[in-house]
């Protein structure tokens, strides 16, 4: 072998091994880019996960809010339902009611021993139904003398009087009633005005 051929030899075996090399540069820098890629790919993996369960979260949050709420107000529901359930019955009881008030009034002479015990019997009768009504939270409206309230008053006339501010209740012509602090049937009332 001569020199040259041995030079070229030892020539194209370092071209090889040159070779080589700039390949395993060259995977190296690919591996080192590939993992870049992949440490890219798994942060946007990451974010939208963390965006999924956020997401996830605020609808657990608002659903549980929407329970709350709907359970809220059946409780108010079931409350006024309870309060107001006699309501009907309690408006229809106010006409006899009336009809005793009604009865002690007509008695012409109170001390006559004729009906004296008729009298009796139908104040204590009146008394009885008032503490039934009071026991149930039916309160009576009878305003005289106080100042008119359209909430609570149904104004029926309007009289010039002198002796009384105006707007003043001065006759009661019906008693209102109330329950639970409702209104079942207004008083009505005759005000006075200024002259």
């Amino acid at each position: 072998m001569t020199g040259e051929q041995h030079d070229k030899e030892q020539n194209e075996q370092e071209q090889a091994q040159a070779g080589e090399q700039d390949q395993a540069g060259s995977a190296q820098s690919e591996a080192g880019e590939g993992n870049g890629e992949v440490d890219e790919l798994a942060e946007r993996i990451q974010e939208a996960v963390n965006a999924a369960l956020a997401e996830q979260k605020d609808m657990v949050m608002r659903a549980q809010a929407e329970v709350q709420n709907m359970r809220r107000r059946c409780e108010a529901d079931v409350e006024k339902a309870h309060k107001f359930a006699l309501e009907k019955f309690s408006a229809e009881l106010l006409t006899v009611m009336d009809n005793l008030e009604r009865a002690l009034g007509a008695v012409a002479d109170p001390e006559n021993e004729q009906i004296k015990g008729l009298c009796e019997g139908v104040e204590l009768t009146l008394k009885g139904f008032m503490e039934i009504l009071r026991k149930y939270s039916i309160e009576q409206i009878d305003p005289r003398g106080e100042p008119f309230d359209p909430q609570l008053h149904q104004a029926m006339t309007m009289v010039p009087n002198p002796d009384m501010e105006p707007n003043t209740v001065m006759e009661v012509m019906q008693k209102g009633y109330t329950l639970n602090g409702r209104v079942l049937r207004p008083a009505m009332v005759v005000v006075s005005k200024g002259i």
